[in-house]
């Protein structure tokens, strides 16, 4: 009996060693910025990005023709944050733009912000903590994210003056982050809000991610990596929640998502959707992949964009 009981300890002991070592793994590769890669996170998406290259080779060209510049800000708990500010036709209309995993201002919104600064619009495209040329060595997943944009917000009002209508538009981790901006008491110069393929939380991606593309179970993994998480970056991994945050909004919305997308479902989508307690829009592309749906049509997402605009600006 001594020697099975010896022999079931091992056993055990063996699988939380082996748990653990998977855990420390994921973390690594998930929470941390240099650990972090476009490549994978590409890759994880499910679309074939080539086949956009023409187009956003054009669209980049020519927005780095623009007149541009680096800005700089301090977040709340000390880190030198960044964003490449183009001033336009200096308006009053404004747009924050905040980038998906493992990207960049400049990435995301090549394309774009050809279409806001045609319409009139200041573009700030800002790199989120640890990403770009923004500090941080721990992703913030919107849960610390949102309190950045409020500086980011902060810093466009006092750019243009009190009587700027600002706009904040998100994709990915950037679509979450500004689901999660719109619960919290917004400046009355912050007219509206676009969320495109973002995710209900990090717990939630985590879990989905964990399940059908490794297939494992999130069970302990989550719950551990949930720990680390709070002790290192500060935040857990459910904290903030984009479908419990937009509860509380009282912004109009404007919610963009991909059909097909296989990295954020769509169902997360519904859900913050079906949550929202203010006046809000739905737009499904049918065919449309994580993030693709820009590319996919963009005639219908500009559209969108116009209709949008033209409710909640003057």
């Amino acid at each position: 009996m001594s020697k099975i009981l010896k022999g079931v300890a091992a056993v055990l002991g063996l699988a939380a060693a082996a748990e653990a070592g998977g855990t420390a793994y994921f973390y690594r590769r998930t929470m941390k910025r240099y650990n972090a890669k476009t490549e994978r996170t590409m890759k994880m998406s499910g679309v074939d990005w080539m086949q956009y290259m023409p187009m956003m080779k054009e669209r980049r060209e020519w927005l780095e023709e623009q007149s541009h510049e680096d800005v700089w800000i301090k977040s709340k708990d000390g880190l030198r944050l960044h964003g490449t500010y183009f001033k336009g036709d200096e308006g009053n209309k404004a747009v924050i733009c905040f980038h998906g995993y493992t990207s960049q201002g400049m990435n995301d919104y090549g394309s774009l912000s050809r279409y806001y600064l045609d319409h009139g619009f200041r573009v700030l495209l800002i790199d989120e903590r640890a990403h770009g040329q923004s500090e941080g060595t721990y992703i913030g997943f919107g849960t610390m994210d949102r309190l950045d944009g409020m500086e980011w917000i902060r810093w466009m009002i006092e750019k243009i003056g009190d009587d700027a209508q600002i706009m904040l538009h998100g994709n990915s981790m950037g679509g979450a982050t500004v689901c999660m901006i719109g619960g919290m008491e917004l400046p009355s110069q912050v007219k509206g809000i676009v969320s495109d393929c973002a995710f209900t939380s990090a717990k939630d991606v985590f879990t989905h991610v964990l399940h059908s593309m490794y297939h494992l179970p999130a069970f302990p993994m989550i719950q551990i990596a949930d720990r680390v998480n709070r002790r290192n970056a500060g935040y857990g991994l459910d904290d903030c929640n984009a479908a419990r945050e937009v509860r509380k909004a009282k912004v109009p919305y404007l919610f963009i998502h991909g059909e097909k997308d296989v990295f954020v479902p769509c169902w997360m989508c519904e859900e913050i959707y079906k949550n929202c307690a203010s006046p809000k829009t739905k737009l499904i592309f049918k065919d449309a992949g994580h993030g693709e749906s820009y590319y996919k049509d963009t005639e219908a997402y500009e559209k969108a964009l116009d209709s949008f605009i033209g409710g909640i600006m003057k």
